[in-house]
């Protein structure tokens, strides 16, 4: 079972719980393989609204290996979502909540 405290995430990819973490190396891992120089370029990448297949193949593939599965890219373009290629976003979008938090709207004191 994933722990969301640990930046971990489960999803179900060909029918099979799995269980994704972006750890440090797999950040690493990705920040290779978008050409960006540092986590904060990576933000930036992955809040800019767009998201290719490509992308969500790198993404989650580092998911699972960064949560210790043995998994390339390759494997991961051929597994199914329920969903399809929305299932697939969605887990992305988890991954990346869990991994780097969200912004809360600052709230005023009403006293």
């Amino acid at each position: 079972m994933a722990n969301r405290y640990r930046g971990e995430v489960s999803a179900i990819l060909d029918g099979r719980g799995w269980t994704l973490c972006l750890t440090l190396g797999a950040l690493a891992e990705l920040e290779r393989a978008f050409q960006v120089d540092d986590m904060t370029a990576l933000v930036e990448r992955f809040t800019a609204g767009t998201l290719s297949a490509r992308d969500a193949v790198r993404i989650i593939g580092a998911g699972l290996r960064g949560a210790g599965n043995s998994v390339d890219d390759d494997q991961v373009a051929r597994m199914t979502a329920d969903g399809g290629a929305a299932g697939f976003a969605a887990i992305v979008t988890d991954l990346l909540t869990v991994t780097f938090g969200t912004a809360e709207p600052e709230t005023s004191d009403p006293s």
